[in-house]
């Protein structure tokens, strides 16, 4: 339905879609339609797809929340875009100068996004309309954008190539649960103040699971497994969705879906220790005195028990591998030399899911010195 709601906010002139639920149910009686599905080019909502009019008794409204005064436009979804702000009843893109990142803060709160992610000129193509003759000045805590103070901009011009883009990062709104990783476990969906159980049709699977991955900032889709049947929401995505919001549902009685993502593994961790005291630090690493033993230790979150670590050593070819005990392993060096020199990082390795998962450290700079 994300194409049909854009579509209704935007010939009621207003800005980007901010939220959609089910509404209360409706009068046995009363008469109403049914939106099945608009192109998005149509001039009116009487030439969108559309069943009757009609009695709905049984059904329930649909709930849609347009934001008023801003939208983001010709970006890749909903949070991202061209920053336009309504004035006198027409659309204006703001310039970059007059717009920090408080006012992004507030943009992205407005239009039902989360935080600013990236903030620059001329990300998205110019606009055809006119520029905002004021300078907002946000503190970054307001609801709206509407309540933030302006002020006359000190330069009335916009050169070319400075209306300001804005890409927010995805709502918080989709998590996965029960599977040891916020990248793994039955998808749900926050809605009406509650968490819902999402599920979908068998063809839909693998697109649902795609749009999941993606919002989550957890990679590709490695598997996705039935739940249990449990009342939630019915999605349909054609997977090239940036979050759950731009597909469509209903709310019906499905099996749930469990996804497992690529990025499953919390990235491990990489230190050095030397008990005799041979190790001095810097700003580009730790410096190591000839002759002198040290540990190098690997370790990661207690996601899953069991797995390995991999010591890789960039100065060569030689790696070493332990098991993880208690989610760590010390690699003993009993007398720091030349060969020593260079970057190690650890790789963590484990099988899961019945699927093999890996995650790499940070680079470790190892510097030798004199005795």
């Amino acid at each position: 339905m994300m194409r049909e709601i854009k579509f209704v906010c935007r010939k009621l002139d207003c800005g980007n879609p901010v939220s959609e639920s089910r509404g209360p149910l409706i009068e046995d009686g009363r008469g109403g339609v049914r939106l099945l599905s608009c192109s998005g080019d149509e001039s009116s909502i009487r030439q969108c797809d559309i069943i009757g009019p009609g009695f709905c008794d049984g059904k329930y409204y649909h709930h849609v929340t347009c934001s008023e005064s801003v939208r983001l436009v010709d970006g890749a979804g909903l949070c991202s875009g061209r920053v336009e702000v309504k004035s006198n009843q027409s659309w204006a893109s703001v310039c970059e100068a007059d717009f920090d990142r408080q006012d992004a803060e507030v943009v992205c709160r407005d239009v039902g996004c989360g935080a600013p992610a990236a903030l620059q000129g001329g990300l998205y193509r110019e606009g055809e309309g006119q520029t905002w003759d004021k300078e907002f000045q946000c503190k970054g805590k307001e609801s709206l954008l509407l309540d933030c103070d302006t002020s006359d901009r000190e330069n009335n011009t916009c050169l070319p190539g400075n209306a300001v883009g804005l890409t927010c990062s995805e709502p918080d709104d989709v998590r996965l649960v029960g599977g040891g990783s916020r990248c793994a476990g039955g998808v749900e969906w926050y809605d009406q103040g509650e968490w819902r159980t999402v599920g979908a049709d068998d063809w839909d699977q693998r697109d649902v699971a795609a749009v999941v991955c993606r919002q989550l900032g957890c990679g590709s889709t490695v598997s996705v497994l039935p739940g249990h049947t449990t009342r939630g929401f019915l999605v349909s995505c054609s997977g090239s969705e940036s979050s759950l919001r731009e597909c469509s549902k209903s709310y019906d009685l499905l099996p749930g879906l469990t996804v497992i993502c690529s990025d499953l593994l919390v990235q491990p961790d990489i230190f050095l220790t030397d008990p005799m005291g041979g190790v001095s630090r810097s700003h580009q690493g730790p410096e190591m005195f000839r002759g002198y033993n040290f540990t190098i230790t690997c370790s990661t979150q207690p996601q899953y028990p069991g797995g390995s670590f991999l010591l890789m050593f960039t100065g060569s070819n030689r790696t070493q591998t332990q098991p993880a005990v208690n989610h760590s392993a010390a690699f003993l060096f009993p007398a720091a030399d030349d060969s020593h020199q260079g970057n190690y990082s650890c790789v963590y390795d484990n099988y899961v899911f019945s699927h093999n998962f890996s995650s790499e450290s940070e680079l470790l700079s190892l510097t030798i010195t004199g005795n």
